[in-house]
């Protein structure tokens, strides 16, 4: 017997619709026009959003919203990492996801903090050996690793925030009837 419940049409549709929602954010925060230039490229400001939709949705949309979601914002902006971000972030997401829904069912906010740090500690490699190997030598990697660091930190810590504070979760519910958290 399987441990998934059945959703009604209206959830499954409110679900499809968050997630498109988080998708297009991912997307249009991957943009470098609302990145800041930092040495060794840019940083971005779409791990908040993969963060907020790992912690509220399944792993299968939050895979959606942080590797597709960061393939295609890649793909229309600056598509050379698109493929490190399909993989680190889709990894980051699904982790985040099962490990806040599967792990101490009892002590939410811990298991989301873990999940949260362990989908930073999996941007930073991932993006840091994607780096090595794009761009063909580590040095090149080694430049952005301090910033990436950074980033991953804090747009993860702004995601977990907006989650763990409740105010998104209960404006979720407020206007769409999901609970979510």
């Amino acid at each position: 017997m399987s441990d998934r419940k059945q959703i009604s049409t209206k959830e499954a549709t409110l679900r499809l619709v968050l997630t498109a929602l988080f998708m297009a954010l991912n997307i249009v925060l991957s943009s470098a026009v609302l990145s800041v230039p930092v040495p060794g490229g840019h940083m971005y400001l779409n791990d908040a959003v993969i963060v907020v939709a790992s912690l509220l949705l399944s792993p299968y949309e939050a895979f959606a919203v942080g590797g597709v979601g960061a393939f295609l914002g890649d793909f229309f902006f600056y598509p050379l990492p698109m493929w490190v971000s399909l993989v680190t972030h889709g990894l980051q997401a699904v982790v985040v996801s099962l490990v806040s829904h599967k792990c101490f069912k009892n002590k939410k906010v811990l298991a989301a903090i873990l999940a949260v740090v362990l989908g930073v500690v999996i941007n930073v490699v991932g993006y840091t050996v994607g780096r090595r190997f794009f761009y063909g030598n580590p040095a090149n990697a080694l430049i952005k690793l301090p910033w990436q660091i950074l980033q991953a930190s804090v747009g993860s810590s702004v995601g977990a925030v907006l989650v763990l504070s409740k105010g998104l979760p209960a404006l979720i519910k407020k206007t769409t009837g999901l609970k979510l958290w």
